[in-house]
């Protein structure tokens, strides 16, 4: 009696089905398991993320006493966050000719972070009775909101008759609020727009502000004295070197 062929296969068809249930279970388990190694290192970078923010709030109370008598010092330093500003390589392009003589009056710049320091912080510009605007008080806060979105509130600044639009003031154009079409500080500053985007929920200016000039706005003053150095080394060795050429030439004579 000859073997029915036709049969054969579906036994082996069965096997692959057997194969193939037990691979997929150890698939699943495996992938089961990495998800609970995953939520075990995720709970420790949790209980590190806290114990960091513990440690930099305990030495951001250190810092501020020493902002403080930095600033002290500052005030005695005519036009120092002018130039800081000024020789920094992105927020230069934000002080217009106007901005720049109104911060001859700017006496000191503060950042505080919310008590948290993850919720938000605040860029507080404190001036000197000045011909601009009533206040001397200017504070512009960011405030991270749970849903991933930033709200941004500033003090309205009071400007004097004739000085607001020249400065970047919002003005009514063609029935919508726009900004004057002139880079300025007070634009931006003035600026409350809510960033929704979570690519764009950072301002770019503050951020630089608060994480680059703050920390050590010196660097950006020196700035033109340490070119003024360069060059003055430059000068003074290209002098230097024509003299001894002379002596060498007249040595040869």
């Amino acid at each position: 009696m000859v073997a029915d062929k036709g049969k054969k296969p579906k036994i082996v068809d069965n096997i692959d089905d057997e194969n193939d249930e037990q691979f997929d279970g150890e698939l699943v388990q495996s992938i089961e398991k990495l998800q609970e190694i995953q939520d075990e290192l995720e709970k420790i970078n949790e209980k590190a993320s806290d114990e960091v923010l513990e440690v930099e709030q305990k030495y951001n109370e250190f810092r501020k006493p020493v902002y403080d008598k930095r600033s002290d010092i500052i005030k005695s330093i005519p036009d120092f966050w002018l130039t800081a500003f000024l020789s920094h390589p992105v927020l230069c392009d934000l002080l217009n000719e106007e901005d720049q003589k109104i911060f001859k009056h700017l006496a000191s710049l503060e950042i505080e972070d919310f008590k948290d320091m993850k919720s938000g912080y605040s860029i507080t510009l404190n001036f000197t009775p000045n011909p601009y605007f009533d206040d001397t008080k200017l504070v512009k806060t960011f405030t991270f909101l749970d849903e991933g979105t930033t709200k941004i509130t500033v003090t309205p600044i009071k400007w004097k008759e004739g000085m607001g639009v020249p400065n970047g003031v919002t003005h009514e154009k063609n029935g919508n609020k726009r900004p004057h079409e002139e880079d300025s500080f007070f634009a931006w500053f003035s600026e409350t727009e809510q960033k929704d985007d979570v690519h764009d929920i950072h301002d770019e200016v503050a951020e630089i502000i608060k994480e680059d000039l703050w920390t050590n706005p010196l660097t950006y003053f020196n700035n033109d004295a340490d070119e003024e150095d360069v060059d003055g080394d430059d000068e003074e060795n290209g002098t230097e070197d024509s003299e001894e050429e002379e002596e060498e030439e007249d040595e040869g004579n």
